[in-house]
């Protein structure tokens, strides 16, 4: 059916309807035309891609990246100087504030100046229709684009204020070349913001737009001046600049090229796009003073250590209160070195070392399963296949536990895990923050805690951070904790929706942390470096190195209530290097910064969350009556530690000279005397450091000996998997076993499977080559005191 007049007119009377009358089909017209003109701007109104930029936490440049169409153009930015507002209005627009987008005394001028030259001579558009113009990708000039233009002009004047389309217009507008917005140009031409421009460089930037493909740094220089000039005259004549600024202003040299961007944190920058913050503005927290030192500082010990070509340095600050990053330094740039810098190694996974060893400390401390000082075993120690060495190779016997941790030995702390169990520290890692460790506790066993895992050192500086700031939460929280104490690093404002929940307990007690602290902060570190007394003439700082296997990660992690700065040294590669360790090349690092940094403070006491108990001055157990005892303040949860197991009492002859038992000397005549006595394996190192340790005196001629532990293998470990090593021709080696005896002129009767070996007196080693399978090893002393252990021989 065709509609037509007359069959409208039959459809209504047929439906008795009234004719429309012409005054309804205007009404709809013009319905029609408002809705259109309503909706006739796009939302957003510019769909451009735009550059990602970083600043620090004073909205200072950092670093950019350039949009995906290959422009700079920064995203917009929330004001406009006035000096550039001003010489773009007196340049473009000059009664841009008196018209509604529409200037008809400049489109009657443009329209006389075109047709008399028969040329396009002037365009007569507004700011605001050049804003149009720009957001519809520049078409062509021809009178149906400048009306819709001219239309949209004045649709954008009923939406926007005036300071949002001039902001629209310094966003936008084309600077020449790849170059786009003011704040862009700004950078790329004269190296800093727009709002520290002069006359002379802002009026250098408002003359660009006008004809950027003709004009720009570098071409046209004397049309380019002429052009500048004319403006900064034009703004004597308008009053803005007195005859003084504009005489100055005109003497200085116009930019001939654009100048690279400075890129003060290029690594945070690809962090910062890699977790989706593309085409953005980022406000970080990074303080631009502590982001360049930590970069002067990378530098200067990257060209340093590329002599032993370690050719990587890596370096976080963080506040330790709020998490907040305050330097990030992914990898030290050395110019002219091609040593893989482009790889960020804050967050790259590497080897912990032993690193985590604080962890476990303040673990077992809050589990009641030590105290702070007490002496924990450190002898050749073999665990099934495993057999971990301290990295000196020494062995101390029995070494406090703090000092253990300070001087970060490796049997100790196998020894401590193996105690604390591997699944609970597992877990425990993995509550405080830790996600890279992600396979099964069982694949990293022991190893744990020498490096087995793998970390990075964006986590690690962060979980570092997290033990300090729990224990300033419960500090100041009259001994709460918060539910948010463990959590990453950030580098946006830290800001909750909503207060984070006070808690009675915590993962870890603060006690458990002071102690840990003060466990860290010893400065007197074993190994003989050099430099010590510098590092002691510092603030107080609990720090920690690592060094993973193979020498290829070293690691350094110090922790303030300020600050706490995380270093790691290496090759991005994985290659390793020798001397190659955490306290020789991440710890200088690390304490440099600190001492560039306002430190003045330490952690305090948490005395709500101590008790005093009576401990051994020796063993640093509880103590028990044969032990000289003081009151020591520990974890609340260390009245669960075991008593001291290494002070008895020792049954003596008067003299004191021999031990005696009842069956041969008077009860009367004997003198009970309380002996710090270590078991034999132990006994047997730490007596070599410890002078004043006191072995047991001998029993008196004629006293029988009761059996007693006296004797202890020292390898083979019980239930030991052992494989027999191969000599360059492919022969099989030798396996040395070793024991010790209380008694050095003792004599050692050895036993394999039941079959006898060997005696051995004064040095007790044996070499012996078992056959493929399991075993047991029997030693024997002339007193009847026997050791037994069963081992398992592997092949290759």
């Amino acid at each position: 059916m065709k509609f037509n007049k007359q069959t409208i007119i039959s459809f209504c009377l047929k439906h008795r309807l009234n004719y429309p009358k012409p005054r309804f089909w205007i009404i709809s017209m013009v319905s029609v035309l408002i809705i259109g003109f309503y909706s006739s701007l796009p939302k957003p109104l510019f769909q451009s891609s735009y550059s990602t930029v970083i600043e620090d936490a004073n909205g200072n440049f950092l670093s950019a990246k350039i949009a995906s169409d290959y422009q700079w153009r920064f995203p917009q930015s929330d004001t406009i100087p006035y000096k550039f507002e001003e010489a773009i209005r007196c340049f473009e627009d000059e009664y841009f504030y008196y018209h509604l987008g529409i200037n008809p005394a400049s489109m009657s001028r443009a329209l006389w100046q075109n047709s008399t030259r028969h040329k396009v001579v002037s365009g007569g558009s507004t700011l605001t229709m050049q804003v149009i113009r720009l957001s519809r990708g520049n078409r062509s000039r021809n009178i149906f684009n400048k009306m819709i233009e001219m239309v949209l002009a004045f649709r954008l004047e009923l939406s926007y204020s005036k300071e949002e389309i001039l902001n629209l217009y310094a966003s936008h507008a084309p600077f020449g070349g790849n170059v786009v917005g003011l704040e862009a140009a700004s950078w790329r031409y004269f190296g800093r913001s727009a709002d520290r421009l002069s006359w002379g460089e802002t009026a250098a930037l408002a003359v660009l737009p006008n004809a950027p493909a003709l004009i720009f740094p570098g071409k046209n220089h004397d049309a380019y001046l002429k052009k500048r000039n004319r403006l900064l005259d034009k703004l004597y004549r308008s009053k803005i600049i007195d005859q003084n600024t504009c005489e100055l202003a005109k003497s200085e040299p116009l930019p001939l090229k654009p100048r690279p961007l400075p890129n003060y944190a290029p690594h945070l920058l690809e962090k910062c796009l890699n977790d989706g913050n593309q085409g953005k503005r980022i406000r970080t927290t990074v303080d631009s003073r502590i982001q360049q030192r930590a970069t002067a500082i990378a530098t200067k010990y990257a060209r340093y250590y590329a002599s032993n070509y370690v050719n990587n340095i890596a370096v976080m600050v963080i506040d330790t209160k709020t998490g907040e990053i305050k330097a990030y330094v992914g990898n030290a740039q050395i110019p002219d070195r091609n040593t893989n810098q482009y790889v960020d190694n804050v967050v790259s996974k590497r080897s912990s070392g032993s690193i985590l060893k604080p962890f476990l400390y303040a673990a077992m401390l809050h589990e009641g399963e030590l105290l702070p000082s007490s002496l924990v075993s450190d002898i050749p120690t073999r665990i099934g296949s495993y057999a971990p060495e301290n990295f000196e190779k020494t062995y101390d016997g029995a070494v406090p536990a703090d000092l253990a941790l300070a001087h970060s030995l490796n049997i100790p702390a196998v020894r401590e895990l193996q105690q604390f169990g591997v699944d609970r520290f597992y877990n425990l890692l993995h509550n405080v923050g830790f996600t890279t460790i992600n396979q099964s506790s069982d694949y990293y066993g022991l190893s744990l805690i020498l490096g087995g895992a793998e970390v990075s050192l964006w986590e690690t500086t962060a979980m570092y951070a997290s033990l300090g700031r729990s224990l300033m939460t419960y500090n100041s929280n009259s001994g709460k904790y918060s539910s948010d104490d463990y959590r990453p690093a950030t580098y946006f404002p830290y800001r909750l929706a909503k207060s984070p929940e006070l808690l009675e307990h915590s993962m870890l007690s603060a006690g458990a942390l002071w102690y840990t602290m003060e466990a860290l902060s010893t400065v007197n570190r074993p190994w003989g470096e050099i430099g010590w007394d510098y590092f002691a003439s510092m603030h107080k700082i609990a720090w920690k190195t690592g060094t993973s296997f193979g020498q290829r990660d070293a690691w350094s992690v110090g922790v303030t209530p300020q600050y706490t700065i995380g270093v790691w040294v290496g090759n991005s590669t994985g290659e390793g290097r020798p001397g190659l360790t955490g306290v020789s090349y991440a710890a200088p690092v690390m304490f440099e910064l600190f001492k560039s940094l306002n430190l003045n403070a330490w952690f305090r006491q948490p005395i709500s969350d101590l008790v005093r108990v009576a401990v051994c001055k020796q063993s640093g157990y509880r103590a028990t009556d044969n032990c000289e005892a003081e009151n020591r303040w520990v974890p609340r949860q260390g009245v669960k530690v075991k008593a001291c197991p290494f002070h008895q009492s020792v049954f003596l002859d008067e003299t004191e000279t021999h031990r005696v038992t009842g069956n041969c000397y008077p009860v009367s005549s004997m003198h009970i005397v309380p002996w710090f006595v270590l078991p034999p394996a132990q006994e047997y190192f730490f007596k070599r450091n410890h002078p004043e340790y006191r072995q047991l005196p001998p029993y008196l001629e004629g006293c029988a000996p009761p059996r007693e532990h006296v004797l202890d293998i020292l390898e083979p470990d019980n239930n030991s998997a052992i494989y027999i090593p191969k000599g360059l021709d492919g022969t099989e080696g030798m396996l040395i076993f070793e024991a010790v005896h209380r008694n050095p002129d003792a004599t050692l009767f050895w036993h394999v499977d039941g079959n006898y070996i060997t005696s051995t007196k004064g040095i007790h080693k044996i070499e012996i080559s078992p056959s493929i399978g399991k075993h047991t090893l029997v030693v024997e002393d002339e007193a009847g005191n026997l050791m037994r252990r069963t081992f398992r021989i592997l092949s290759k």
